[in-house]
C-alpha cells in the first residue's frame, strides 16, 4: 500500500480521573523523527508513547500532542478538627489581647491546612490507558496517509502516463531526424566534392557512424522499463522490502540519465522539446515521490 507521509490523526479517552485528547501530525522526513508533548503528569510513560509511535509510523517526523482536562472538579475538603482548633485559638487571641471585631469564617479558611484539596497526581490512570489512546490516534493517522497515499499514487500514473507520451513521440521522431541527418551529410558532401567523384562507400561509413551516434532507441528502451517498473512499484508496494520512496527514488534517478542521454544526442528541435517536457514532468513526479512513506 502506497502511504503517504503526511497525514493527521486524534483520539480521546479516559486516563486515570482526566479527559485526554491525542492529536498526530506527520510530515516528509527520511527517518523516523519523533516529537512527544504530553502533560508533566504523564511524561514518565513518553518511553512507552515513543515505541507505540515507532510500531505504528516507519517514516517522517511525527509530532505528538497530549491535552488533559478533569472530568469533574476536585471536591474541596475542610479539616473539621483543624477549623475548631483555629477557631478555638483565634477566640483566645481576641479575648486575651482585647481585639476588635470577631472571628469570621473568611479568616479561619485562610488559615493553613483548614481546606485542602486533592493532588494533581492522585488519580493519573496507567501507561496503558494513555497507550490506548495513543494507538488509537495513530490508526486514523495511518488510515489518512493511506488515503492520502492513493491519491498520490494516481497523480504518478498520470504523469507517467504524459512522460510516456513523449516517448512515444521520440520513437516516431528518431528515425524522420536519421534520415533527414542523412540526406543533409549527402548534400554536404557532394556540395564540397564540386562535381568530383565520391566515394560512396566510405560515405556510407560514415552515415553509419552518424546513425549510430544519434541512435536513441536503446535509452528509448530502458526508460520504459523503468516506467513499468515504477508501476510495478505502485501496484505492490509492499514487495521489495526497501521505502516506496527510495525505491521510486532510485528509479527517477534512472529515468532522467536517459533522458539527459537522449537530450545530448537528439540534435533534434522536436525531439529536445520532448526531452524537456519529459524532465519537468521528473521533477514534478520527485516531489510526489519525496512525499512517500
Amino acid at each position: 500500500m502506497i502511504r503517504s507521509m503526511t497525514g493527521f490523526g486524534q483520539a480521546e479517552g479516559t486516563v486515570g480521573t482526566s479527559r485526554v485528547l491525542v492529536e498526530v501530525r506527520t510530515v516528509n522526513h527520511r527517518f523516523f523523527s519523533p516529537s512527544i508533548k504530553v502533560p508533566g503528569a504523564y511524561g514518565r510513560w513518553e518511553t512507552e508513547v515513543r515505541e507505540a509511535m515507532r510500531l505504528k509510523v516507519s517514516r517522517g517526523h511525527v509530532t505528538l500532542t497530549a491535552r488533559s482536562e478533569r472530568l469533574a472538579t476536585p471536591a474541596i475538603a475542610i479539616d473539621d478538627e483543624r477549623f475548631a482548633a483555629v477557631v478555638a485559638q483565634l477566640r483566645d487571641l481576641h479575648d486575651r489581647h482585647g481585639l476588635s471585631g470577631g472571628v469570621d469564617l473568611a479568616t479561619v479558611l485562610r488559615m493553613p491546612d483548614v481546606m485542602s484539596a486533592p493532588r494533581e497526581e492522585e488519580d493519573t490512570g496507567t501507561a496503558a490507558d494513555l497507550v490506548a489512546i495513543v494507538e488509537r490516534a495513530l490508526d486514523h493517522l495511518g488510515r489518512a496517509r493511506a488515503e492520502e497515499g492513493a491519491r498520490l499514487a494516481t497523480v504518478l500514473r498520470e504523469r507517467l502516463d504524459l512522460v510516456d507520451a513523449a516517448l512515444q513521440r521520440i520513437a516516431i521522431r528518431a528515425p524522420e531526424r536519421l534520415m533527414a541527418q542523412r540526406d543533409r551529410l549527402r548534400a554536404a558532401v557532394k556540395e564540397l566534392a564540386e562535381g568530383l567523384a565520391v566515394d560512396e562507400t566510405r560515405l556510407a561509413q560514415e552515415i553509419a557512424i552518424l546513425a549510430d551516434r544519434m541512435d536513441v532507441s536503446e535509452e528509448l528502451d530502458r526508460f520504459r522499463s523503468h516506467i513499468t517498473a515504477f508501476h510495478s512499484v505502485l501496484a505492490d508496494a509492499d514487495a521489495g522490502g526497501e521505502p516506496v520512496g527510495k525505491r521510486l527514488g532510485f528509479l527517477l534517478q534512472e529515468m532522467l540519465r536517459e533522458a539527459n542521454t537522449t537530450g545530448s544526442k537528439a540534435a533534434d528541435a522536436a525531439i529536445l522539446h520532448d526531452v524537456v517536457g519529459v524532465k519537468e514532468e521528473l521533477e514534478r513526479i520527485r516531489e510526489q515521490v519525496e512525499n512517500l512513506e
